[in-house]
């Protein structure tokens, strides 16, 4: 019995139906996700049983319980809604391991692409990859449609592309200055390397700006003399990346969060809409919680508020969460109003489902492979080529 390619088929039609479920009704039934995770636990555990290998049942289900805690991550910050979180559970009970259900080659690259880190991390990443151009087809819409002057700041990194034109020449002289040093080095390690090459682009961005010239435009002379063809080529390729990688953290960010959410009063508000912001009730009064989730795990981060992530401040009135409002919160908002201890203005997001991105996640992880690896080959091949 192949068990593996029976979990493929299941991840990928529970994906199929959860999307549609997402689409349709904007919830995916805990009646579905349960006996999901349970039936991937069992066939599982039927298979280590067949293979004679206990640890494979032992991996499944600490990988399994790793994916829920890291979903339960997002849920908490409101990033995710409770059946995205228990669908991709379910995901990582059937597929612990990328199953081998296709081999094929391209030019000489063997497909699909399975990474070193455990399968199912490959399903999030690439579900959350697969995100990116839906939300920038949506955000586009809108912008044209109802807010244009979202356009022009998802734009901003190309029409002010002087900020990233002196950021790309600052990295390639430091590529330069690092190429020079490198072969001093004690060890010639990729890690030591790239330590190097932050360092001097930090310390070259730091400099005063007459100073900073001068040192780029030495530097730069120096690598179209050494081989003028590949220093060009570099820079072309550093100020396309550089500019799609702000572009896409504008999408993530301030660009995303306008287009997704409006305000309303509070007699606008209908039950089931999604408030954009935590609302808690403190001893000091009312706090409404505008922190966005990466702006939450910076603070982890560089913080370690650990607790703000995952303990509420006070009295939890309102959530972020996919649930949404329900006539309880609504009369209590308007208490709330009436009384003036809190603004007559309140942001609602707008849902957007992210089932069909998982189920593009499950599919590009079973059939081509991890997207990061793919990516780093790419850019591994390209560095080859120049």
């Amino acid at each position: 019995m192949n068990i593996p390619f029976i979990a493929a088929i299941i991840a990928i039609l529970s994906s199929f139906y959860g999307s549609y479920s997402d689409i349709k009704e904007g919830v995916i039934r805990n009646k579905f996700t349960f006996p999901l995770i349970m039936l991937g636990i069992v066939l599982n555990g039927i298979y280590a049983h067949i293979i004679g290998l206990p640890w494979f049942f032992v991996l499944t289900l600490i990988y399994t319980a790793i994916i829920f805690g890291l979903c339960y991550l997002f849920w908490r910050v409101g990033a995710w809604a409770g059946g995205d979180v228990k669908l991709f559970t379910g995901l990582a009970a059937l597929l612990p391991f990328a199953p081998a259900i296709v081999n094929y080659n391209i030019l000489g690259i063997n497909f699909p692409l399975v990474a070193n880190y455990p399968f199912p991390f490959t399903l999030m990443i690439n579900s959350i990859l697969s995100i990116l151009p839906f939300l920038l087809i949506y955000i586009l819409f809108v912008s044209i449609k109802t807010k244009p002057h979202l356009l022009r700041e998802l734009l901003e990194p190309v029409i002010d592309f002087k900020k990233t034109l002196v950021l790309t020449m600052v990295i390639s002289s430091a590529v330069t200055i690092t190429s020079i040093i490198t072969p001093y080095l004690p060890l010639q390690i990729i890690i030591l390397t790239l330590i190097l090459l932050y360092l001097i682009s930090f310390i070259i961005s730091k400099l005063p700006d007459r100073l900073k010239a001068v040192i780029v435009s030495v530097v730069t002379v120096f690598a179209l003399y050494k081989n003028f063809e590949l220093a060009i080529i570099g820079i072309i390729f550093l100020l396309i990346s550089l500019t799609v990688v702000r572009i896409i953290r504008k999408l993530l960010t301030t660009v995303s969060k306008e287009a997704l959410q409006d305000d309303y009063t509070v007699d606008e508000l209908e039950e089931g809409m999604i408030s954009a912001h935590n609302i808690y009730e403190t001893d000091d009064g009312i706090i409404v919680d505008k922190k966005g989730i990466f702006e939450k795990i910076k603070d982890v981060v560089t913080k370690g508020e650990l607790s703000n992530l995952l303990t509420p401040p006070g009295k939890i009135i309102v959530t972020n969460m996919a649930a949404g409002l329900t006539e309880d919160n609504l009369e209590e908002l308007k208490e709330l109003v009436k009384e003036g201890k809190i603004e007559n203005k309140f942001t609602i997001k707008k849902g957007v489902p992210f089932a069909p991105s998982i189920l593009i996640g499950v599919i590009i992880s079973i059939f081509i492979g991890d997207l990061v690896l793919i990516i780093q080959k790419l850019i591994y091949s390209i560095f080859i080529y120049i």
